[in-house]
């Protein structure tokens, strides 16, 4: 198993739950911890033994964005160093390609969000594919209140199609924080417990999600990125038909028949 000088990763049978680990810097994003993230997320797409990731963040945030003051320090060392639109690019690329590979991988990701989940923070809660939220969280698109625009890191795809446009505009317009009680009733989150029962909330969906196989959970996971942008419906209908007819092939598709029938816990094995 991959270390990671900022992440804390336990594998728990086919669940990996990955631990946003600099909790003196409320979990902020710097150099390194966007290497560890890009690594973790990319090395997922051909990663078969892990079929789901719990994302989360040590202390008290779950990740309150950009490190700032240590991409401050860096402008002020740069003299010598590429600069320019560029270099920008490849700086800003670094980052909003995580979420990229976070809807790449076809592992389902649950973030459990408590505290500040800001700027980057919040893309990451955002591009995760189910949200439950502690009590303190609050969630903001941060970026448009140090002088940029809050449309970053696929924060302009995500939230309208959660949240709808009109909330996603009242957010990202002003950069006002949400909290956990209205980003439930705005199904920005599926649930709100107490910040300590978060990991205790995520068990039954964990549990729910093995029951299915291993070819029909990615598969799902898949599909449901693909209908979301789909051009119609007919475009999504084929999505399903092609994976239905993929999941039908397999050993487990029939052990999956032959246990509803016994009335028995399904015994799969990926195939």
């Amino acid at each position: 198993m991959t270390r990671y000088p900022t992440l804390i990763i336990e594998k728990d049978g086919p669940v990996d739950w990955v631990t946003l680990n600099r909790p003196e810097q409320l979990n902020t994003l710097n150099h390194q911890m966007v290497d560890d993230l890009l690594d973790y997320f990319g090395a997922l797409y051909f990663d078969r033994a892990t079929r789901i990731v719990v994302l989360r963040g040590a202390g008290r945030a779950f990740c309150a964005g950009l490190d700032i003051k240590e991409s401050a320090s860096q402008r002020q060392q740069s003299d010598n160093a590429p600069s320019g639109p560029s270099a920008g690019l490849l700086s800003q690329r670094r980052i909003s390609e995580i979420v990229l590979r976070m809807r790449r991988c076809q592992q389902p990701i649950i973030s459990l969000v408590h505290g500040p989940a800001c700027g980057g923070g919040f893309a990451l809660a955002l591009a995760s594919d189910i949200r439950l939220a502690g009590e303190s969280a609050r969630m903001n698109a941060a970026f448009i209140r140090i002088g940029l625009s809050a449309c970053d890191i696929g924060t302009s795809y995500f939230l309208p199609r959660l949240v709808g446009v009109s909330v996603a505009s009242e957010l990202m317009l002003t950069g006002r924080f949400i909290n956990a009680e209205r980003s439930l009733r705005t199904g920005l989150v599926s649930e709100v417990v107490p910040d300590d029962q978060l990991a205790h909330a995520a068990r039954p969906y964990l549990d729910e999600m093995l029951t299915t196989t291993p070819i029909g959970l990615r598969l799902t996971k898949e599909c449901l990125n693909m209908s979301v942008d789909a051009p119609g419906l007919e475009a999504a209908v084929a999505m399903e038909d092609r994976n239905q007819i993929l999941c039908s092939q397999s050993a487990d598709f029939r052990e999956g028949m032959a246990a509803f029938l016994e009335k028995r816990p399904p015994q799969y094995r990926g195939s």
